[in-house]
């Protein structure tokens, strides 16, 4: 698939990496009298706290493991792959706190309990730290920078082979968010990619962790499939059934999560040398109320605006930060309920993006405006 054009963070020399604003940008356009609002206490965060979502989620991803172990009923196993798929979410987002280093104060803490909480996930610790932390929020909604849902234009799309092109429209669409995070961000970005040197010891280390945990849950899972069953292909359903299944719905949750956070068409996407802190971590982002009791696994992760503006501020205190940031910039915050109707709508009207006019496309709307002519010259006076 020709490129979107974004630095590849695994790849990127550490320069590359460090260098996160140009002058310009970094005096114009500042975050800091959004930071100045937000009252201290919502960086408040007691290690007790931190480890009671991180205990009370692993004790229900440990319950809904033995269910699927034990239980053997379609229904039910289906009605756990759906929770498999929220708590593993729920570790994730603690563990992305934990990255961040909001969760705790100790830095250690943070990496051993990030390390453990994306373990169901099968995430790389510190490979989410360099691609999410250094890049993602460096750079959020910057042409050429922002890897997450960065978009193509209508000429990269035209430029498709027909294959390519079939897998941006699977992985643009509402049901392809799962595959379009998992090959992009999951395998590209943490499993495969070649880190820069000063981080490649870390993020080899803990890829032996997560790869480490894989092979011995599936040797474990083998192991009691073939009790349960007495034949191989019982022992292989009873891996898929418990270990890969609930990774790849949880896929879809995160690629789900990660879209709507980013990508709408009120949501511009802007040029390197327009771009500045504001535009990309107040205008690039939004503030979408889960109802139903979701942040019980949401952990207010869809209250992204003041995660983005300081990622110091841990996931409990999302919503009070934002009161704060409405209050003093009002009218500025895309802020609405959560909906699963208008993630298919963003999908549909979201796929591909004009960075000129600074607005996103449909196929049609592209197909049409690569087939307009060209605006002609206007003559000058001689």
């Amino acid at each position: 698939m020709p490129s979107a054009d974004t630095v590849d963070p695994t790849e990127a020399p550490d320069s590359t990496v460090t260098d996160l604003d140009d002058a310009s940008t970094d005096r114009k356009g500042s975050l800091k009298p959004v930071i100045d609002v937000i009252p201290p206490e919502a960086y408040e965060n007691p290690t007790w706290k931190g480890l009671a979502y991180f205990a009370r989620d692993a004790v229900i991803y440990g319950l809904v493991i033995a269910g699927l172990i034990l239980i053997k009923n379609p229904l039910v196993t289906l009605a756990l792959w759906f929770v498999a798929a929220l708590v593993i979410a729920g570790l994730f987002v603690i563990a992305h706190d934990a990255a961040h280093g909001s969760l705790f104060r100790s830095k250690r803490m943070n990496r051993v309990v990030g390390t453990i909480a994306m373990l169901p996930s099968w995430h790389v610790y510190e490979g989410w730290v360099l691609g999410h932390n250094r890049i993602h929020h460096a750079y959020t909604v910057r042409q050429g920078f922002d890897f997450v849902w960065h978009p193509y234009t209508p000429e990269q799309y035209a430029a498709m082979n027909r294959h390519q092109k079939l897998r941006h429209r699977i992985e643009w669409s509402w049901f392809g968010a799962g595959l379009y995070y998992m090959r992009e961000v999951w395998w590209h970005k943490m499993i495969v990619g070649k880190p820069p040197a000063r981080w490649a010891g870390a993020i080899r280390r803990d890829r032996i962790i997560v790869w480490t945990f894989v092979g011995l849950a599936s040797a474990g899972l083998a192991a009691v499939g073939w009790a349960q069953y007495g034949t191989v292909l019982g022992a292989f359903w009873l891996i898929l059934k418990t270990l890969v299944v609930p990774f790849f719905l949880f896929s879809f949750v995160i690629g789900s999560f990660v879209h709507v956070h980013h990508v709408q068409p009120d949501i511009r996407w802007w040029k390197r040398r327009e771009w500045t802190k504001w535009k990309g971590q107040m205008e690039g982002t939004t503030v979408l109320r889960a109802r139903f009791g979701l942040n019980f696994f949401f952990h207010w992760i869809m209250v992204h605006v003041p995660h983005h503006v300081d990622m110091r501020i841990p996931m409990y205190n999302l919503e009070l930060a934002t009161d704060a940031i409405e209050a003093a910039f009002p009218g500025t915050v895309h802020d609405e309920p959560l909906r699963f109707r208008d993630f298919i709508a963003n999908t549909r009207q979201c796929r591909l993006y004009d960075f000129d006019e600074g607005r996103w496309l449909t196929y049609r709307e592209a197909a049409e405006q690569l087939k307009a002519p060209a605006p002609e010259a206007t003559p000058t006076a001689a």
